[in-house]
């Protein structure tokens, strides 16, 4: 007999416990804390994160969750609204399921966590069933969401913290599976919108949608069993091409096989759009390899996949948001920074006459060529620089470094997170504050991050 995948995905939430989770499925969810909590901090003061504050009205020191490790606290959903979106904002936040997990999953489990008192263990739980449904979500549908417009974090990342949450809540199988199909209805978020405040405001609600559809599931609120599976229901609805599979049931191995350990966590090393990291690591090693300077650029081709070559939207930006989405600026702040980090994602910076005159010398080139392994990518992204003096010189990435392929050790994830207090101005406690994120697990309340803030 067909077993609904909304109910089944209620059914696992529920039963999920956290002696039960692989040890290396733990140390990838405690790597996702780690890294969203330091791009979190970091991303405090952008201006879209002070909009969502005096918007909301939080001013105070009182309420059930703290704002970005700091004094402020407000309730709960607002919390996991303001803290996804400074997850979010730098674009700087891990990578994996067609989206950034940890930017939504990371700030509604410390949210709902610190409201409840759950112990670090149980918020480990929690992360690892929103990231499970996650991922049994896009298992039905091989197209790359990007085409159609929509920008997955924000359209599967309120389903995931919808279960993270039930998780936290302890709901039961019923209910659990009320809050994911609660959390399908509050599913969204605009391609239009990347290079802009909205995007990492994508991030934001999706996390207040899953504090909101467990707090709601729980008190009574009642949302269809099938919604997730639906002819009118949340795959068919978001789908690129109506190519969705499997509907009958859950996906082969769902609750048995980890998927955690099959697709992981990629840790960004740029603060930019993951669609420009292989070409902009492409460009980096290629300048190891051959130090140039602007003026000696004739033209740079970079060729990648034509959806990502459409997420990079941005020819000629003008802004340290819209260059995020930009392959042309990646190019040009390689070669004239020689790194493209925090200091270099500013309008400032972007807007250096020798910066926008390189960008206009740099032509996208998208190819049909597929990754099966990655949807909407190619196989490799390639860069390829003229020289003024006729040279030709070319470099291809297949994956970046920090993806789950190639991954940063545990000496670059900690130094990337010291790095990301430091432009906060806090590495006073940074040091503090790792060490009681990476040992996550361990902790007998959410509050003891807290105390290490």
């Amino acid at each position: 007999m067909a077993t609904s995948i909304t109910r089944a995905l209620g059914a696992f939430v529920s039963g999920l416990r956290f002696d039960a989770i692989p040890a290396d499925a733990s140390a990838i969810a405690r790597m996702g804390f780690v890294d969203c909590a330091g791009v979190m901090i970091a991303g405090r003061e952008e201006p879209v994160v002070g909009i969502l504050r005096d918007t909301l009205g939080v001013a105070g020191p009182r309420g059930e969750a703290a704002l970005t490790f700091g004094p402020l606290r407000a309730p709960a959903p607002d919390a996991a609204l303001i803290n996804g979106t400074a997850a979010h904002a730098l674009d700087y936040d891990d990578v994996a399921l067609r989206g950034h997990p940890s930017t939504v999953l990371v700030p509604a489990i410390l949210a709902e966590g610190e409201a409840l008192g759950a112990t670090g263990a149980e918020m480990v739980a929690a992360y690892v069933a929103g990231y499970e449904v996650w991922a049994e979500l896009i298992a039905h549908d091989q197209d790359f969401h990007h085409e159609k417009g929509w920008h997955p974090t924000g359209v599967f990342g309120a389903v995931g913290a919808a279960a993270a949450c039930a998780r936290l809540r302890g709901l039961d199988a019923e209910r659990a599976a009320h809050a994911i199909a609660l959390g399908a209805s509050q599913s969204a978020g605009l391609g239009a919108n990347f290079g802009t405040m909205t995007k990492p405001f994508h991030a934001g609600r999706a996390a207040q949608a899953g504090v909101m559809s467990a707090r709601l599931a729980q008190a009574g609120m009642t949302a269809s069993l099938d919604a997730i599976e639906h002819p009118r229901g949340f795959l068919y609805a978001i789908s690129p091409h109506g190519r969705v599979t499997g509907l009958d049931a859950p996906s082969r191995g769902f609750g048995q096989d980890w998927r955690i350990l099959e697709h992981r966590l990629s840790i960004k090393k740029f603060p930019i759009c993951y669609c420009g990291h292989r070409a902009t690591d492409a460009m980096l090693a290629l300048l190891a390899r051959r130090p140039l300077r602007a003026e000696e650029i004739e033209a740079v081709e970079v060729v990648t996949s034509r959806a990502h070559a459409g997420t990079l939207r941005n020819a000629m930006p003008s802004t340290g948001l819209e260059a995020k989405f930009s392959a042309q600026f990646d190019m040009a702040a390689a070669v004239i920074a020689g790194k493209v980090g925090l200091a270099e994602l500013t309008d400032a910076f972007v807007q250096r006459p020798e910066v926008q005159a390189l960008m206009a010398r740099v032509t996208v080139f998208p190819t049909d060529e597929t990754d099966p392994a990655l949807p909407g990518a190619a196989p490799y992204d390639t860069v390829r620089v003229a020289l003024r003096s006729g040279e030709r010189l070319e470099e291809s990435v297949r994956r970046a470094r920090g993806h789950a392929a190639v991954p940063l050790t545990d000496a670059e994830l900690r130094a990337k997170f010291m790095d990301c207090l430091e432009s906060a101005g806090e590495s006073r406690r940074a040091a503090a504050l790792f060490e009681r994120l990476n040992d996550i697990a361990t902790l007998g309340t959410a509050m003891e991050l807290e105390a290490a803030a």
